[in-house]
């Protein structure tokens, strides 16, 4: 990765933590609170390395936790995992397609749902927890793929973004 696309990636995410964090709860009600880490680690799943991207991941997922509240880890296994099964099918797909980024988007989001459930539900003895999730799955599923969306309509997407 060059100096100036690590760069680009470090604003890109510090900004993306601005808005998910601070300004997005303000106005915008929980469930339909869109991803934005899981949206770039979905897009550096698909266009990079995997040398730089599981580390990536890992870490966007702990930010994701540290100004989520959750349980720390919880959203950084989830995107590790998701990353790793990105990674592995997307040599075999033609990554720059917009219509796959949305997909995966979507996919993913589902895929960090369960692991989310899943985890929540084995560590935690509140019985509301599932259905407070599951009342928020398709609001999430929808603005995640919307933003998936308005991101494949930024200038530069279509090209290989300076290899990141």
């Amino acid at each position: 990765m060059s100096r100036r696309a690590a760069l680009l990636l470090f604003c890109i995410i510090i900004l993306s933590i601005a808005v998910q964090a601070s300004l997005i709860p303000v106005f915008i009600r929980p469930s339909f609170k869109p991803d934005l880490l899981l949206v770039i680690m979905v897009f550096i799943a698909l266009r990079g390395s995997f040398e730089s991207g599981a580390p990536l991941a890992w870490i966007l997922g702990l930010l994701d936790d540290v100004f989520s509240g959750l349980f720390l880890g919880l959203n950084a296994a989830a995107f590790l995992i998701s990353f790793l099964i990105i990674k592995s099918i997307s040599d075999r797909l033609y990554a720059e397609s917009s219509f796959l980024f949305v997909l995966t988007v979507v996919g993913v989001t589902f895929v960090n749902f369960a692991l989310n459930l899943f985890l929540m539900a084995l560590f935690t003895t509140s019985p509301g927890i599932v259905y407070s999730m599951f009342s928020d799955l398709l609001p999430r599923l929808l603005v995640n793929a919307f933003i998936a969306a308005l991101v494949t309509a930024c200038p530069g997407f279509d090209e290989q973004a300076a290899s990141v």
